[in-house]
């Protein structure tokens, strides 16, 4: 079963998280496409280290390699949401980039 995965879009039609991947070296790009991919193919059933909860409503999608990216997403009525992306550079999520993720929560 395919599963929905889409962007979160602003009222400025500005889509972050593509334009957050478009500027990432094709490494980092083509492990995004494949995450994207399960994502789609497995959803609910995808696990660490592919993906890992985050709050009750966001998970995170890790993209491992000499680029850390983290993308927030959430399951919103049968769609999986890409939220917001970052780069990781230390141990611990830092709690603004979490917090982006939660207000665009909210703008859907």
């Amino acid at each position: 079963m395919a599963y929905s995965v889409r962007f979160f879009q602003n009222r400025r039609g500005e889509i972050p998280v593509k334009a957050s991947i478009s500027r990432q070296d094709e490494g980092t790009k083509a492990k995004f496409f494949h995450l994207y991919d399960l994502l789609r193919d497995f959803g609910p059933q995808l696990m660490f280290p592919h993906t890992k909860r985050v709050t009750k409503e966001i998970s995170e999608l890790r993209i491992r390699g000499k680029t850390e990216l983290r993308i927030f997403y959430a399951h919103i009525g049968g769609a999986y949401v890409l939220l917001h992306a970052f780069q990781k550079k230390g141990q611990k999520m830092p709690v603004k980039e979490l917090r982006i993720a939660e207000k665009r929560l909210t703008e859907i």
